[in-house]
């Protein structure tokens, strides 16, 4: 157990202190694990069980004394077991909230005791005990690094003396090396699921690169072939006895001008045959890089030293310096100094080129897409502001005004005087209005930035803190925040967070949050340790105070400043995880029980942009946040309502986060914040945590006794497209009960969500066409739907690109169809409806397959209809659907094979582009609702004679006579009417042959 705790668990580098156990779903499963096996020891090893510890497992438990029952004796605030050691001392003491246990018979007991709490006691003892084996045998069985000699010498012990102890020691030692073996493998796991190539990621990456391979001059490769054709099920082209080492499939890559490059594409990377690991050329994850090292390598000797690029080669490099880290350092000085007469490149130089291409790609499309590298690797949350160009203005010296030339006045005593008169420089200097743009372009452009920088790198305290002023009030101009980058101001900065000067700090901090806007200063900031000290500055045993001593003030107002830089990095990925890596979760926990809306509202803030990553969402769940975040809701601060709404937009995907909102009394405070409508950004929150909530039925009953419908209704109009998007999605989740799908009726909120299907944002109709489903589901709903066109709205949204919108689009359009009046004629009054979506069934998507099987299923029950699908080859097309492994899939499948047999000879059809087959290994499936729609198929099916023979080939009967005894009547007819066809079948052959 301490080799896994100590190597695989996922540990937090505090600021100050010990490191505490990460809320991780890797230790969420260690911690699982340890658990079950601790339940367990007492009822599996009995004797092993009551041994005494050597010392007592002490930590800080949240369980107070009225959880104990029988079998210990409670004195006030002390808890002892009467189980007691041959010392006289209980085997478990709780005295105020300190716990200790000295066997595992009292710890099993106390993890039964503790039912709910028991991860976080199993977190609070494995945290205090980093190396439990230490305390429970002694520090000679602790964990070593490098080779563990205990068993050896256990067993040494073992042979000399015939001590029970001894043996009993040696027992539970193999046990917990046991469990060990087991918690690294599972880590092991966990951990290799994540970093291994696939047969799709190189099917596309390949697939890329041949769209720039040919024969023309302005292709950068001749040809890029796999050496194999074949394609098997798991999507590898390398054969089997390859597969097991790991092999997914071989290239050759042939460029324009050398020879070919052989290439093996694994789990483990990209490597180029013929060339060793041990020499230094390691895989590479990535086909993009891998090429550009490849022809890197092999040709560097053909590029000519002493050729020269034009002018506009070198400004173009020269640009393009702040924007790629990738291109040559060599390339570049050579492009110095060029002169602007025409290009001579040599023809083997046409690799600098084919280089050059690849580099450039590489960043602009794969790095700029993927996000996974560090270097740009950002999160979604990233705001405009990182892709806009700074503003140019006119830089004449015109029509300036007065504090232009006064900052310029100030700006030779700021540059040369001594401490004394670089101070009074500074005051001066805040006494003009900082805020306005023309103050803020003057400090820059007189020269007067790089001075402040300066001046941070000093030992002045004074004119560190007169600087750092300035520096927070200009840097919320983007050009300021982009120059002070460039300077190296940020680097300055982060040292500064480590001073003594609190005041130093705080200014710090503040003038980091508004530089680290975009993605470069984020990077910048993780990079030279500052997302570490940020966290530190978190640390403050004030948490919590109502009335706070000056000193207590300040650290609070230390904390706040920390939290702003936190929040403005948090908008990056590695950010998020460098947060969490240095122990910001708990302390931003600490902070959210507290009463002071300043500080609330910067952690609320970092958590609701950190809550996009699953890691924050099981934390903010587990660290007891919700109930804080309900809290908030209805605080008086608009933004800190807006902020704690978006946190539990975020983490309510999850249902344990959604029951938790309803237990804690969040939906009520949500349903009243949809009274302010004015709020845009507090509206889309709302709406939004309003309809992840809504996704539990039983949130949706509480959500009707606020009327929350009602005013969800309401907002249908004049709302931006975001704010829709929540709404909409909001509804349909609610529509799943019937009596609001009368309530939306009646409140006139049909025609509002019809007229959305028109539009053209992909999410909102989305979640549009699953509200308009949900309603058409009512008869009365129906007609108003189909009075207003909306039936052939939604069929023209089956042409939309997005897969998501059409499988959406097919799923509402199954209602339609079951509850309008004259269906048959209004699916047929649709030209080229029909074609349509018997063409969908070449999709690639699951989804949408599924939901159009489903359509066709209800389009079948009109017969004309069902003619003209056949005529559009449906049958073909459904046949060649039937091998799939997708439950979904296969129900829905079942179900429209099962209505088009209806049809003509569209039984013998099915046969003969073999259906059957696949069908019957449906009766396999763990699903009751794939083996009823399997079971009507195959009796459809069955009518035919030639269908009967190559069911009762795939032993068909044998999974049918477990089925006659089902309890669900539709599968028992179906089964024994099938069983029924293949018996007649077989005695009228019998007939015929024997008379």
């Amino acid at each position: 157990m301490g080799a896994a705790l100590a190597r695989a668990a996922q540990w937090t580098a505090a600021g100050s202190g010990t490191g505490t156990l990460e809320i991780t779903p890797l230790n969420e499963s260690l911690l699982n694990q340890i658990i079950k096996f601790v339940e367990d020891f007492s009822t599996r090893h009995p004797r092993e069980a009551a041994f005494v510890f050597r010392e007592p497992l002490e930590w800080k438990t949240q369980l107070g004394c009225s959880v104990f029952g029988e079998g210990y004796e409670i004195n006030e605030a002390t808890v002892q077991s009467e189980a007691k050691g041959k010392d006289g001392q209980p085997l478990l003491l709780l005295m105020a909230s300190t716990l200790r246990v000295r066997s595992f018979d009292q710890l099993s007991s106390l993890l039964q005791i503790a039912m709910e709490k028991k991860l976080k006691e199993a977190q609070a003892c494995l945290e205090a005990n980093r190396d439990p084996i230490v305390k429970i045998l002694g520090p000679e069985y602790g964990t070593v690094e490098g080779e563990d000699m205990s068993m050896l010498h256990l067993l040494d012990k073992v042979k000399k003396d015939d001590d029970p102890e001894t043996e009993l020691k040696m027992k539970i030692f193999l046990l917990l090396h046991q469990l060990d073996l087991q918690l690294l493998n599972s880590s092991l796991k966990h951990i290799s699921e994540d970093i291994r190539l696939n047969p799709a990621a190189i099917n596309n990456e390949v697939n890329l690169l041949k769209n720039f391979s040919g024969k023309g001059e302005d292709t950068v490769l001749e040809s890029l072939e796999y050496t194999s054709d074949y394609t098997f099920s798991n999507g590898c082209r390398a054969p089997p006895w390859r597969q097991v080492h790991g092999e997914i499939c071989y290239l050759v890559i042939k460029p324009h001008d050398t020879d070919p490059l052989y290439i093996t594409c694994s789990t483990a990377g990209v490597f180029l045959n013929g060339v060793s690991n041990n020499k230094g050329f390691h895989g590479v994850m990535n086909i993009f890089i891998f090429l550009v090292l490849c022809i890197y390598i092999k040709n560097i000797f053909f590029f000519n030293k002493n050729k020269y690029f034009s002018d506009k080669a070198a400004k173009k490099d020269t640009e393009e310096e702040g924007r790629s880290s990738t291109v040559s350092l060599k390339i570049k000085k050579k492009a110095s100094g060029i002169s602007s007469e025409s290009v001579k490149i040599q023809p083997a130089s046409k690799w600098y080129g084919l280089l050059f291409f690849f580099l450039q790609f590489f960043y602009f499309y794969f790095l700029k897409t993927s996000g996974r590298f560090e270097d740009v690797s950002e999160s979604s949350s990233e705001t405009e502001e990182d892709e806009e160009q700074p503003v140019r203005h006119q830089e004449g010296n015109t029509d300036l005004p007065s504090e232009y030339w006064g900052i310029q006045k100030l700006a030779k005593y700021l540059k040369g005087g001594n401490p004394t008169a670089t101070v009074i420089a500074l005051c001066s200097m805040r006494d003009f209005n900082l805020a306005q743009e023309t103050c803020q372009l003057a400090i820059r452009d007189i020269g007067c930035l790089e001075v402040l920088i300066n001046l941070l790198d000093t030992e002045e305290i004074k004119c560190q803190i007169g600087s750092l002023k300035i520096l927070k009030e200009i840097s919320q101009n983007t050009l300021i925040r982009h120059a002070i980058a460039d300077l190296g101001g940020l680097q300055i900065m982060v040292k500064i967070l480590d001073s003594p000067d609190k005041d130093l700090k705080c200014l710090a901090a503040e003038t980091i949050a508004n530089v680290a806007r975009f993605k470069r200063a984020r990077r910048t900031v993780r990079q030279h340790g500052g997302i570490k000290r940020l966290v530190g500055l978190l640390e403050c045993i004030s948490v919590g105070s109502t009335s706070l001593t000056p000193y207590q003030a300040k650290d609070t107002e230390i904390a706040r400043c920390g939290a702003l830089a936190l929040w403005s990095c948090s908008k990056s990925i590695k950010n998020k995880e460098a947060i969490r890596k240095a122990g910001g979760i708990p302390l931003l926990a600490r902070w959210l029980k507290c009463s002071h809306a300043n500080i609330l509202t910067p952690v609320v803030g970092t958590l609701q942009e950190c809550a996009s990553e699953p890691s924050y969402r099981l934390a903010i769940r587990t660290e007891g946040m919700i109930e804080n975040l309900v809290k908030n809701l209805s605080s008086e601060h608009e933004e800190l309502q807006m902020h704690c709404a978006s946190a539990i937009f975020k983490c309510a995907e999850d249902k344990e986060t959604r029951d938790l909102v309803r237990q804690h009394g969040g939906l009520q405070p949500l349903s009243v914040l949809l009274g302010n409508s004015e709020n845009k950004q507090l509206l889309a929150a709302v709406t939004g945590a309003i309809w992840k909530c809504a996704m539990s039925g039983e949130n949706v009953s509480k959500f009707r006794e606020y009327k929350a419908v009602e005013a969800l209704v309401g907002l249908l109009t004049d709302q931006p497209e975001g704010v829709l998007v929540n709404i909409v999605g909001a509804l349909g989740e609610c529509c799943q009960e019937p009596i609001n799908r009368t309530i939306i009726r009646k409140c006139g909120g049909i025609p509002p969500l019809v007229k959305l299907l028109a539009g053209t944002d992909q999410a909102l109709l989305v979640n549009v066409t699953k509200a308009v489903g949900a309603c058409a589901t009512e008869p009365e709903n129906m007609m108003i739907i189909d009075r207003l066109d909306g039936v052939r709205l939604l069929w023209s949204l089956l042409k939309n690109p997005n897969p998501d919108v059409q499988a959406s689009a097919a799923w509402a359009i199954c209602p339609c169809i079951e509850n309008a009046k004259d269906a048959g004629e209004m699916v047929r009054s649709f030209v080229g409806g029909l074609e349509l979506i018997v063409n969908l069934l070449k999709s690639k998507n699951k989804e949408v397959l599924a939901s159009v099987c489903a359509a066709i299923t209800n389009i079948a029950k009109d017969e004309e209809n069902l003619a003209v699908i056949t005529d559009h080859g449906v049958v073909p097309l459904l046949s060649k659907l039937a091998n799939t492994n997708n439950d979904k899939l296969r129900r829905h499948l079942a179900e429209a094979i099962s209505h088009c047999c209806m049809w003509g000879s569209n039984r013998v059809t099915f046969g003969e582009t073999k259906a059957i087959a696949p069908l019957v290994r449906y009766l396999k499936s763990n699903d009751p609702s794939v083996h009823r729609a399997t079971a009507q198929a195959l009796y459809q099916l069955s009518e035919d004679p030639n269908n009967c023979i190559t069911m009762h080939e795939n032993r068909v009967v044998k999974l049918l006579l477990a089925m006659v005894g089902s309890t669900d009547e539709i599968l028992q007819e179906a089964a024994a009417g099938c069983i029924a066809n293949i018996r007649r079948l077989a005695l009228a052959t019998e007939k015929a042959k024997y008379g």
